[in-house]
Parts: structure tokens; sequence; C-alpha cells
């Protein structure tokens, strides 16, 4: 018998103080909660362990995740499970309808998991859902956040751009140089060609895309992926801290400060984007509703301001 002592477990990073949230608690986190399960909907809150879950949840804001909760995928920053997806729920469209009713949204963002054993990626349900949120809700603005419909892009773009989301979303992630490690299974130039097929079918419809930072990335290399993503026009910019979901994930390499957020929000609206947000505690959906506002009266004014002949 050896005499050796037990390696001990590696510490847990420690959060600095502006990343750290409240438990959720509240009476609207369990009623959301029950309202989904009643459903048998997902939810990208609870499956990728959104920080600000409790604070979105009090407000009855759930960012509904379509096409199961498992990903044919295993990016390394995400918390979804992996594996085999179930067969693809005829009823969730109007299950998402039901939800937004029920919560009384007046924007709703609809996301889903990988399905790259689908012959289209998925994106007939995407059309479904929008079609049942017109049907049912039709005040309510619609905010599509989608995979990347890995060689499927085009025709993909091309049916939910013709069913005509309020703002269609795909992030890039992170720069290209992490891409091997942190999003093997997709490319970073093919995100961007779908970002800007979005754009050239409808430029009517908004663009949004986002990034991680603390994952290793430089800052000259951040700089870059914003020329790419106005190069795409890309309207709205979202950046966050990237958090290790489980040891099992990327380490996180660094806790960005929030003043290097304000640095780096700045130098996005000097490159032209309609709207950024960037905090440690930024999402895809944080506060979409009233960013879409925003986005919206940034455009106009854009519009006043720009000669007609432009």
């Amino acid at each position: 018998m050896s005499d050796a002592l037990p390696l001990a477990a590696p510490a847990r990073q420690r959060k600095p103080d502006w990343i750290r949230v409240k438990a959720p608690t509240s009476a609207g986190v369990g009623e959301t909660r029950k309202l989904m399960r009643r459903l048998g909907l997902a939810t990208v809150c609870e499956e990728a362990a959104c920080p600000n879950i409790g604070e979105c949840w009090t407000k009855k804001h759930a960012t509904v995740m379509i096409l199961g909760d498992t990903c044919t995928r295993a990016c390394a920053f995400c918390n979804v499970k992996t594996g085999m997806p179930r067969a693809v729920d005829a009823h969730e469209p109007e299950h998402v309808a039901v939800a937004a009713a029920e919560l009384g949204l007046t924007h709703i963002v609809v996301t889903s998991v990988d399905r790259d054993d689908l012959p289209d990626g998925g994106a007939s349900q995407f059309v479904k859902v929008i079609q049942a949120l017109r049907r049912t809700t039709p005040a309510t603005t619609i905010e599509i956040l989608t995979p990347d419909f890995r060689n499927k892009a085009q025709a993909a773009v091309e049916s939910i751009v013709e069913a005509r989301p309020d703002v269609y979303n795909h992030n890039l992630e992170t720069v290209p140089r992490l891409y091997p490690t942190i999003r093997p299974g997709a490319r970073y130039y093919a995100s961007l060609r779908l970002l800007e097929s979005v754009k050239r079918h409808d430029p009517s419809i908004f663009t949004k895309s986002g990034v991680m930072l603390g994952l290793g990335e430089e800052r000259l290399e951040v700089h870059q992926v914003m020329d790419d993503m106005r190069s795409a026009d890309i309207d709205f910019l979202t950046m966050g801290q990237y958090l290790q979901p489980t040891p099992r994930h990327a380490k996180v390499a660094e806790f960005v400060a929030p003043k290097a957020f304000d640095a780096y929000a700045a130098i996005a609206r000097a490159k032209g984007f309609l709207l950024v947000a960037a905090t440690p505690l930024t999402r895809s959906s944080y506060h979409a509703g009233d960013d879409f506002a925003k986005m919206k009266a940034a455009r106009e004014a854009l519009l006043r301001r720009t000669p007609a002949h432009a």
C-alpha cells in the first residue's frame, strides 16, 4: 500500500466581484420554469447555465431553445449536452407561441442546438416557429439565434429570411485563431458569410453577432473580428465574459475588467455598429427587447441623417 497522499482537486478559479450574481430564487423564476416544463420546451437559459437567469426569469423573459436539448456538436465553451438528438417535435412551434403569449412577451429570442443530423440543419423548424408566433402573437418582435447550418447555410438562410424575423443573430463566439480548440465543428469565415448572406437577401433585417472574451484572445484579434463583422454589415455586436461551466470545459484565461469592456465598446461604436452591448455579464439575449428598440431608433436616426441619394 502506497504512503503517497492523494492529489488535491484543482482549485476553482475565484470570480471577481463584477461577475457575481444572486441565485435565482424569485417566484417569477419558478413560474417561468413550470411553464416551460408544461409545454415541453427547453431554454438556453438553463441548458447553457446563463448567469442572468435570475434577473431575466423574474421578469418572465426566457430564451427558448428549439429542436430539443441535445446538440450534435461538442464546443469547448458550451454547457448544452452532446449526443444523438430525439426526433423533431411537430408541436414545438405552437408551444413556443403559447409560451410567448402566456409570458406576455413583446420581444422573443429563439435559438436552437446544432442539428447536423437533419437534412436542412433544422431551418424549417425556425420557419415554423416564426410563422406560429406571427399567428398567435403578431405584435411580438422575433429575434432568432441560429447555428451555422454547416454545408446547408445558403438554403437555410433563404428559407428563414423569407419568414422575416426582425433580428437574425449568429454568434462568431471567438477569434479565428481559437476556433480549432473552442469551436472545432465550425468555420469562422463560413459564419461570417452566413450573416453577410442575410443582409444580401433582405437588408431590412437586423443582423447581430457576439463574441466571448477571456478565452486567450489578443486585443488586436478582437479589433479584427469587429472589422470583419462590419465588412459583413452586421448591425449589433455583443461582447461578454466567458465563464467555464464545468471543469471539463475550456478554462478561463482571463477575467476581463469592466473598463476593458468599455474600451472595446468605444472602438466598436467608432467602427460603425448601430448598437454595441459590452459588459462582463452581456449575453446574446440579455436585455434583447430593450436593445431591439435602441437598434431600431439608431437606424431611424441614421436614415434621417443620410441623404436620400446615398
